[in-house]
């Protein structure tokens, strides 16, 4: 199943997220995916995984299990590199080793202090909190954004963790239209106006947790699981929990990205 965006271009309405992927892992995770039916794949500079990522697709391309077309790959512009996203874009494609991404996504509405191209660090500054930087405006990085598009570097262009607030700006400043706005949305938390809202105006919305992010807001915030929930737990197989989810996803044409953690 497919969805064809603003862009014109498809994508798959399921992906895989490699973030908390091992290095070591990534080869095996990524080539059996692709094998079971994964044509999607959601990446970040901040993962700190994209080369191992791009080492895994080289190979599933020369083995000739599916051709670059066949697949589809999404990667995030870190907030340390909102002044510099061609340089960003590059890094990230040659890590890749694409000569084009089919999505690129602003992974947080907010810029900090540049610490270097693909170094995804979090600036802190002398108080001690993160150290943003001023001098570069969300407008102006989406613009930059826009130009990674008429480059050819990038396909489709997105936004992601953006509010109804900061979604509604983007469409007043921008020439190209997000494609995308990914964002955390699962039974828990389904944020029915954003998702309308982006509808409206031609946004796909993709869920990055779409199951809750069962392992990290465990940890983070304790949690449960959409898939212990006791409502669903005594009467249900996981398996047939995730289903249910997914269902009741897809029903409202919501986009959900399967994380392993989940």
């Amino acid at each position: 199943m497919a969805i064809t965006l603003n862009s014109g271009f498809e994508m798959p309405i399921v992906g895989l997220g490699v973030w908390r992927m091992e290095g070591k892992d990534i080869r095996n995770l990524l080539i059996n995916a692709v094998k079971i039916g994964y044509r999607h794949f959601d990446c970040a500079a901040d993962y700190q995984n994209e080369r191992e990522v791009g080492e895994a697709l080289t190979e599933v391309f020369q083995s000739g299990l599916v051709k670059r077309e066949d697949i589809f790959i999404t990667t995030k512009l870190w907030n340390s590199d909102h002044g510099h996203v061609v340089e960003a874009c590059k890094n990230s494609l040659k890590k890749l080793c694409l000569d084009y991404l089919d999505l690129y996504l602003v992974h947080f509405p907010i810029a900090t202090r540049h610490t270097g191209i693909g170094t995804t660090s979090s600036a802190i500054g002398e108080d001690g909190f993160l150290d943003i930087d001023t001098t570069v405006s969300l407008e102006t990085t989406w613009h930059a954004m826009e130009d990674l598009v008429s480059m050819g570097l990038v396909r489709s262009i997105g936004i992601s963790n953006y509010d109804i607030f900061l979604t509604r700006d983007c469409l007043a400043y921008s020439k190209v239209k997000p494609a995308v706005n990914q964002i955390e949305t699962h039974p828990y938390f389904q944020r029915e106006s954003l998702v309308k809202f982006c509808h409206k105006h031609g946004i796909c919305v993709t869920a990055h947790t779409p199951l809750g992010g069962a392992v990290a807001n465990t940890e983070w915030f304790g949690s449960v699981s959409c898939l212990d929930d006791p409502v669903l737990k005594p009467k249900n197989t996981r398996r047939r929990s995730v289903r249910l989810f997914f269902a009741g996803a897809f029903s409202e044409t919501r986009l959900s990205f399967q994380r392993l953690q989940n």
